[in-house]
This record gives C-alpha cells, sequence and structure tokens, in this order.
C-alpha cells in the first residue's frame, strides 16, 4: 500500500472513530436528560407491556389525580405534600415551591421530579390540567384509562 493511500486510510478510520464518539456521548446525554411518564399504578406495579419499574434516583413525570385530604402545606414556607392516584395506587409527592392557580383536591396534575423512595417523588415541577385541549397525549390516554378502572372505593390499592 502506498503512502497517499496509508494517510487517506488512517483519515477515513480516524473520522469514523470521531463520529462514533460523538454519537455515543450525545446519547449518553440525552439519557440522562429524558423523563419518562408514569401513572401512580405503573410505578407501584411496572408498566403494563413490560412490567418494568422505575428505579430510585430516576427523572420521572407522574400524572394522577390528586386525592382529596391529601394536601399538607407547611405553614412556615412553601413545602407542600400530596398523595397522586389512580385505579391502581397511590404515590406521595413533596413539593417546594408555589403551586399552580389551577392546583385542586380531586384535580389531575402532572409532577415533574425524581423518585425518592418506592411510593415517594421529590417533585421540581407541579403542572395542573386545565383542559384536554392542552394535555399531553399519554396524560390524556392514562387518566382516561383510569377513569374506566376505577373501583367503587376511591383510591384503589392502598399503601
Amino acid at each position: 500500500m502506498s503512502l497517499p493511500a496509508k494517510t487517506r486510510l488512517y483519515g477515513i478510520v480516524a473520522i469514523i472513530c470521531g463520529v462514533v464518539v460523538t454519537v455515543a456521548l450525545m446519547l449518553y446525554a440525552l439519557r440522562s436528560n429524558i423523563d419518562l411518564f408514569y401513572t401512580p399504578g405503573e410505578i407501584l406495579y411496572g408498566k403494563n407491556e413490560t412490567q418494568q419499574k422505575p428505579t430510585q434516583g430516576q427523572r420521572l413525570r407522574i400524572g394522577g389525580m390528586v386525592m382529596p385530604g391529601s394536601v399538607q402545606r407547611d405553614s412556615q414556607g412553601l413545602q407542600v405534600h400530596f398523595t397522586l392516584y389512580d385505579a391502581r395506587g397511590e404515590v406521595k409527592v413533596s413539593y417546594q415551591g408555589i403551586l399552580p392557580d389551577l392546583f385542586r383536591e380531586g384535580q389531575g396534575v402532572v409532577a415533574q421530579g425524581v423518585l425518592e423512595s418506592e411510593t415517594h417523588i421529590v417533585a421540581q415541577e407541579v403542572l395542573a390540567r386545565h383542559d384536554e385541549n392542552y394535555t399531553p397525549p399519554e396524560v390524556k390516554a392514562a387518566m382516561d384509562e383510569q377513569h374506566q378502572q376505577a373501583p367503587a372505593t376511591k383510591g384503589g390499592n392502598r399503601i
């Protein structure tokens, strides 16, 4: 093999290696920023198709109904604790900040945060559902499924 051919070959191999490393780093960075959507039942029992549960420390979005009587506000600050439920279970959510105006008990909300334990989420953001026209499709589908499967007792399985 001649010297110019070897030089070209090394250049092509170096470019391919650079592209592979760049794509791998981009995928790794995107993986850490993905927030998967779960309902309370899916956090407790896993996704319907795969039975995969989220792990502690995982960032996620959870959609459910705020359980009536569960909202506890700290009298000294902006800390709020409440319970989200669906037909299959319930989880506790803690949030530090000002809640949306449309947040209320019995209302559908989406909380974005980190799973601290099996049944507790520390939220960084809480969004109140205000109209189906503005609800993300996966949230609407999950909420519709919850209402269709809801048992006669409020909240389904309790922990």
